[in-house]
This record gives structure tokens, sequence and C-alpha cells, in this order.
């Protein structure tokens, strides 16, 4: 996609309320405090980093759960900016980081497209979490701050020089919240895939300390990899799945698709990175247009008019594998 040209800076970061209530009602905010609820967590931090690689400026994302069960997520994306706000007075990453609905995503400028809420999930994390760590790097020099429970331990502070940029983030999620605070390698490594099938020349380092495993996923097919790996060990009726994208009206839309033999059909579909398993317009039309061109064919000049029939939108997905994203 086409790097955007928007500056991105302290003035970026819009506030539109404080953090109080995140840590006495956890699941209004990342819907239960069970293992579903802590690996959102990680899903909100990584989902920044992707945001970073959807404007154009970041190709690698590090992801490390430590034994301790605390995580790290890196990446080389522009770094949170850190410039003072000019409303708070206070330093950018620290309203990132303390100030619910505070982030680049409410600014439309900074990101066209984005799956996270850079601001509000990561000040979520941070409630959350027993500890958390950022450090920056950005114009030379490397940034460092602290937190404990939602609030800053010290300032922001310079600790160091450096040519690179990105965002790291270091954090435990509290104990006193959770009913436990032990990751899923399995849940992590499959979103972490996805997210690598869905932004082509993505990669994505994944360490998982606990059971000394890593993975790396990297697709430069994007979609159609998506696609072939879902149809791995499945007997084919085309070799190569087929791909289309469109840009229109500010929303680029891809598809790529794949039949097999099978009598099931496997749509998956995905609004700016996150599964819509309810489907949505983009999946509705999506059925009625591939009905609609196969029939068209099918009554076509191409088939004998002996041979030609109505087929039904069921017929025509049958053995159908089919990835469809929208951002």
């Amino acid at each position: 996609m086409e790097v955007s040209e928007i500056v991105y800076d302290a003035d970026k970061i819009k506030v539109l309320e404080g953090l109080s209530a995140v840590r006495k009602t956890p699941s209004m905010y990342i819907g239960n405090v069970g293992v579903e609820g802590l690996h959102h967590l990680i899903y909100e931090v990584v989902d920044n980093s992707v945001d970073e690689a959807l404007a154009g400026y970041c190709n690698l994302i590090k992801v490390l759960i430590h034994s301790d069960n605390s995580v790290t997520v890196d990446d080389n994306g522009r770094g949170i900016p850190v410039g003072i706000h000019r409303t708070e007075k206070i330093p950018a990453v620290e309203v990132v980081m303390t100030k619910l609905h505070a982030g680049g995503k409410f600014d439309h400028e900074s990101y066209k497209v984005s799956g996270g809420l850079h601001g509000v999930g990561v000040s979520v994390v941070n409630a959350l979490s027993s500890f958390l760590e950022v450090e920056i790097r950005s114009g030379g020099k490397v940034y460092y701050q602290s937190y404990e429970r939602g609030k800053s331990t010290c300032p922001l502070r310079i600790i160091g020089k450096t040519k690179r940029t990105g965002t790291r983030i270091h954090f435990r999620p509290d104990p006193e919240i959770f009913e436990t605070t032990n990751f899923s390698f399995d849940i992590i490594s499959q979103r972490l895939r996805e997210l690598a099938f869905l932004n082509k020349g993505l990669r994505i380092i994944f360490e998982y300390e606990p059971d000394d495993k890593r993975r790396e996923y990297f697709y430069k097919g994007g979609i159609v990899s998506f696609v072939e790996y879902l149809n791995k060990g499945r007997t084919l009726l085309h070799k190569k799945p087929i791909y289309m994208q469109a840009l229109k009206e500010g929303v680029f839309i891809e598809i790529a698709l794949q039949y097999n033999d099978s009598y099931a059909e496997k749509i998956f579909s995905f609004a700016n990175n996150i599964a819509t398993h309810e489907g949505g317009s983009h999946v509705v039309g999506f059925k009625s247009g591939l009905t609609r061109s196969v029939n068209n064919y099918a009554s076509g000049s191409n088939i004998p008019k002996n041979l030609q029939e109505k087929l039904s939108s069921e017929d025509i997905r049958e053995g159908l594998t089919a990835v469809i994203s929208i951002k």
C-alpha cells in the first residue's frame, strides 16, 4: 500500500476521556478476564504495529512470550510520538499509555486504515498490567518510560542513541485481574500467521520461551498463500488460486479463491485485519457476484444451449475456499 505523507506527531493524538474505570470493570474493555481476555492484550499491542505496516512504515514485528509470562512486542515502525501534547502538557506517548480513547486512530490523517485503536488498546493493556515498559526509537534517540497498573513510575527519558526507528512494549498481565496469566502458543501463533497472510510483505517473528519454540511468518503471496494454506492436502480442481483486487472510494478489497473436490465451502472474511465471523455486506456482495458471474458464463455462447442450466448459489460455492479482505 502507499506510504502516507501525513506527518504523525504529538498533535495527532486526540484525547476523549480518562482511564479510571478499566481496572474496576476490565470485561467491558477486553470481553472477559479469562484466556480470551488475556490474549486480547497481545492482539491490541500487535494490532498497533500492524497499523504501522498498513501505513507503509513497518515490515517487521517481533513477539516474545517470556518464561515469566510477560510479553514483548517490537516493531520497526515510526515509533509512538514523544513530543509534548498540546492540551495534556505531557509527552504524547504518556497520553497514549494513560488516557483511554487517546491515539492516532482518532485523527483520521495519521492512519487511513487501522485494526487496533492505538491508544485505546494500549492504555487498556497498561491498566491491566502489573508493569509495562515502552521504548521508542525515533529521531536518532531511544526514549524510555515505565508504568505500574496504568500509572507512570518515571518521566519519559532518553536512554541512548540509535539509527533505527520503532516501538518496543514489554508488559506483564496483572494476576490480580486475570484468572490465568499463562499464554497459549497455539492461540497466538494462529493469529500471527493470519496477520502475516493478510498483510503481504510483513514479517512476524514469534518466540515462545516456556517451550523454547520459534516461528517466522512471511508470505509474499498474501491472501493467495492463505488460500493455498487452507487447501493444503486437498484435491484441487485448479492449480492456482484466482486472485483479484480493486481500490474504490478509498476502500481496498482483495479476494482469493480456489475450488477443491470437497462438498463444503470455506469463506473467511476480514475488515481491517479483523475477522468478520458474522459476514457482512462484503461477503454478501461476493456471494451474489460469484453466482451472477458463473450463471452469466453458463448461459452465454460458451456453453451449448442443451447443456445450459441455472445454478443455485449453494451449488456454485460447493468446494470453494475463499478469503476476502477489505481495508
